[in-house]
């Protein structure tokens, strides 16, 4: 939440920097429907316009944005180049406060056709730029910069100095150019994002240092976690924000501030975004970390889906506010959004289907990672529960992907959602086990169900319950304390062995499989030889063949 609240609030300090910023358009008004070539048919476009063409030493085209009077008309270069040169070294206001409606603010106490910006401040002096609305015969109503401040230009340039760029630069560096900026200009960039960057690797390591005295041997891994995981999103944010907070104070043109700043603030974004997703996984990794219960699975299930929900959500919004700063109306991006997205809910109805499914299906508890189950009659451990499928990994290995639509109407055993398991299974003891060996049988398993401390001793039971054709036939049931197939297993495999050994002592023996042959006197020669045949194979295998007696 910390961060999300810095983001939004580095965005709203540095945003005001950027020329192009679209600030939300007023209504339609006739006056929009004329249309300037040079763009002075707001105040904001005429300033930014301004400044480029004293930029470039275009000071014809930077003179078609100032209501020069007769009496300027003569200095109209000198001028030009003298007002680029104060707004260059004390115009700090955010561009995106200045009007964009071809109308101007309507409530700066101002006469409808006058326009306020700035102020510069310049040795303690605060002066305002004045703009003033006029109607040209070829395009309509625009704005130009008032002759009245063109006036104070000349005095308030002789209180120019040289900026510490000019002062302390080579010569060299501030005649050579690249891209219309002086090489001393690119050299302060560079060096106002690499100084920050550098202090902050030294200042997090130390920092870090610090902190692994400070806490216990128990805590020094989660600080080395979360360093290891945050180190250089957070430099790299942070570094952009100190660059971009002091762009207006590093003596840099004016121009080159408005045309990095844009860049600078994308990259920031992205930054922010960066670090945003690195904390919520180290987050909810720690946050999972912590949470036991007979529940913990489906609880850490579910808050790996939130974490991949945030995730995407950061996405987005780390999208929507690259369109905003690079001048996409994001009004109509979402409008298109929202269009795009019940045309996609309606050609892709699976898809929304299984997306639903996979929230339903962890908020519900059904399924949780980590899970042995019985999925459409496939057995296995869920490995994953994304927004589109639940992943099984089958007793064979294999992985087999289950759309989460799909779960709704299969049928699911989830066998870990148990505290114990059932041992249900049926003991056949001989024929020629006496009655007595029966219940001594039946005694001492007895005795050994209530001495295992595993089984669950008020429900376990062991009966005779039939004399079938082939065996004395007992019912085992017993539940084994345990939630764990692999413990169930071995304490299954104990059970059974004690109640062999038990049996076995009792002087009996688990019956064998008996197949009885009937033979008809009348039948064919040919037939009764296979029935000897099939009689003396079965007798070879150790079975116990039954012939009646003639």
């Amino acid at each position: 939440m910390l961060i999300t609240l810095l983001l939004a609030a580095h965005v709203q300090l540095v945003a005001a920097q950027i020329p192009g910023l679209q600030s939300p358009k007023p209504a339609t008004s006739p006056e929009r429907e004329s249309v300037d070539p040079l763009g002075r048919t707001t105040p904001r476009r005429t300033i930014i316009a301004f400044i480029r063409a004293v930029d470039q030493q275009d000071f014809v085209s930077a003179a078609r944005y100032m209501e020069v009077t007769e009496d300027q008309r003569g200095n109209t270069d000198l001028l030009a180049h003298e007002l680029g040169a104060l707004m260059d070294r004390f115009f700090t206001q955010a561009i995106t406060s200045i009007s964009d409606s071809p109308a101007g603010a309507l409530k700066d106490g101002l006469p409808l056709d006058r326009e306020r910006v700035g102020p510069l401040t310049i040795e303690g002096q605060t002066v305002d730029i004045g703009l003033l609305r006029v109607t040209d015969p070829e395009v309509g109503p625009i704005w130009l910069i008032s002759s009245e401040t063109l006036d104070q230009v000349p005095e308030l340039y002789r209180l120019v100095t040289e900026t510490w760029i000019e002062r302390l630069m080579p010569k060299v560096l501030l005649r050579r150019q690249l891209l219309g900026f002086s090489f001393a200009d690119w050299i302060v960039l560079a060096a106002s994002i690499s100084i920050p960057f550098i202090l902050l690797v030294v200042g997090t390591r130390g920092f870090v240092i610090l902190a692994r005295v400070a806490f216990r041997h128990s805590n020094r891994h989660r600080v080395d976690t979360w360093y290891a995981g945050l180190r250089w999103p957070f430099v790299f944010a942070l570094a952009l924000t100190f660059q971009l907070l002091l762009m207006p104070v590093l003596g840099l043109p004016l121009a080159l501030r408005f045309g990095y700043a844009r860049v600078g603030l994308v990259l920031a974004v992205i930054a922010f975004a960066w670090l945003l997703r690195r904390a919520l996984s180290i987050g909810f990794a720690e946050a999972r970390s912590l949470v036991w219960g007979r529940d913990r699975n489906s609880t850490q299930s579910l808050m790996l889906l939130g974490e991949r929900l945030l995730r995407v959500l950061v996405v987005l919004v780390a999208v929507f506010a690259i369109l905003t700063i690079i001048g996409v109306d994001t009004t109509t991006a979402l409008a298109g959004v929202g269009i795009g997205g019940v045309a996609l809910a309606l050609g892709a109805q699976k898809t929304v289907e299984n997306l639903l499914g996979g929230v339903f299906l962890l908020s519900d508890r059904v399924l949780a990672v980590g899970d042995f189950c019985t999925i459409s009659n496939r057995q296995g451990w869920v490995e994953d529960i994304t927004l589109r499928s639940v992943r099984l990994r089958t007793l064979d290995q294999s992985l087999v992907s289950v759309p989460a639509g799909v779960l709704a109407q299969a049928e699911i055993e989830n066998f870990a959602t148990r505290e114990k398991i059932l041992v249900q299974t049926t003991l056949r003891l001989r024929y020629g086990t006496t009655a007595e060996q029966v219940r001594n049988i039946l005694s001492s398993i007895r005795t050994l169900l209530r001495e295992n401390s595993n089984i669950e001793t008020e429900t376990a039971r062991i009966r005779l319950v039939n004399f079938g054709r082939e065996a004395i036939e007992l019912e085992l049931f017993a539940y084994i304390r345990t939630s764990q197939v692999a413990e169930f297993l071995a304490e299954r495999e104990k059970l059974l062995l004690d109640v062999a050994v038990v049996v076995e002592a009792a002087g009996s023996s688990f019956a064998q499989p008996t197949q009885f042959i009937y033979m008809d006197e009348k039948s064919d020669p040919e037939s009764s030889a296979i029935s000897s045949a099939r009689a003396a194979m079965h007798a070879k295998s150790g079975q116990r063949v039954g012939l009646p007696k003639p």
